[in-house]
């Protein structure tokens, strides 16, 4: 078990009449991800519709807010639970015993076109052994043939021009591994978080985007990208890719300079939280039960 803290501060400046705003930041409450604390604070003082979806466990906050500035600050402190399999153990799920909560996640979508990818997914993978260690293969693939660069990449990039410009961001190395992974009938999920033990070179901290992969009843977690280390990712956003998973969708005339974001992991001597490191085990959140309803929030 781990124990994060992370804390984001969002700044916006509204002309008139002002603007709608959908935020996703709030941390998933899972089974495996348990909230332990967590404060909104927003000024001017606007009181949000908060909502779940009940899928994901995602959360989404509303606002619908004047011109001049606003300010939302989220923190929050998580135990982070994550199963652990053996990678050579665990199979790929046939497409007659997919969930229903699953079957979404094997077709295109607007970032992940694996139509268009299938003869490539065939040929480097189609003749390994079904599985983690395929999947591990396709998340290893995707890391030495993208280079990870920042400002590479925009809002329209999708997984078809990172295969052919082999360069990108999180979210790019994201997209193509789940476009990989649906052209073979597996299901794959964008899913965002905060890039814990990313090296600092990279830049400041910041939303991260990793993947999902559906594999005998657990979304177990890659991360192609290779920049952070999943035993400390928090789970905030899940969707088919990222036109699902903004962390601020809005609607209306505004500017804003980057989020600030800050996180850390909590030790203490005689508890059972350890520091997060890189491991070969298979790491999941979220098994097809994990589902729970809203849950409130101190303001």
């Amino acid at each position: 078990m781990v124990r994060i803290q992370f804390a984001i501060d969002l700044n916006y400046a509204l002309n008139s009449p002002g603007a709608d705003f959908v935020f996703n930041i709030h941390a998933a409450q899972t089974a495996s991800q348990h909230i332990v604390s967590e404060t909104l604070q927003i000024n001017p003082q606007i009181i949000p519709a908060i909502q779940t979806e009940p899928q994901t466990c995602a959360r989404f906050m509303r606002l619908n807010v004047a011109a001049g500035p606003l300010h939302v600050a989220y923190r929050a402190i998580l135990d982070i639970d994550q199963h652990i399999g053996n990678p050579d153990e665990i199979p790929e799920t046939p497409i007659d015993r997919l969930p229903l909560s699953a079957l979404t996640y094997i077709y295109p979508s607007r970032y992940c076109q694996s139509d268009r990818l299938a003869t490539l997914a065939m040929t480097e993978f189609g003749h390994l052994p079904k599985g983690y260690r395929r999947v591990e293969a396709i998340c290893n693939w995707v890391n030495r043939h993208v280079a990870f660069r920042s400002a590479t990449s925009s809002s329209t990039t999708s997984a078809v021009d990172t295969l052919v410009d082999r360069v990108g961001v999180c979210r790019d190395f994201a997209h193509l591994m789940i476009a990989i992974c649906r052209a073979l009938s597996i299901p794959a999920r964008f899913t965002t978080g905060i890039d814990y033990g990313a090296d600092p070179a990279l830049g400041p901290t910041d939303f991260h985007a990793y993947v999902e992969v559906f594999l005998d009843n657990r979304w177990y977690i890659f991360d192609p990208s290779g920049t952070a280390i999943p035993m400390g990712f928090v789970r905030i956003g899940t969707g088919r890719d990222a036109a699902d998973v903004s962390y601020a969708t809005i609607f209306g005339s505004v500017s804003s300079p980057p989020p600030l974001i800050s996180v850390s992991a909590i030790t203490e001597n005689g508890r059972p939280w350890e520091m997060p490191r890189r491991r070969s085990d298979a790491l999941s959140t979220d098994a097809t039960v994990d589902r729970q309803a809203n849950s409130p929030i101190n303001h």
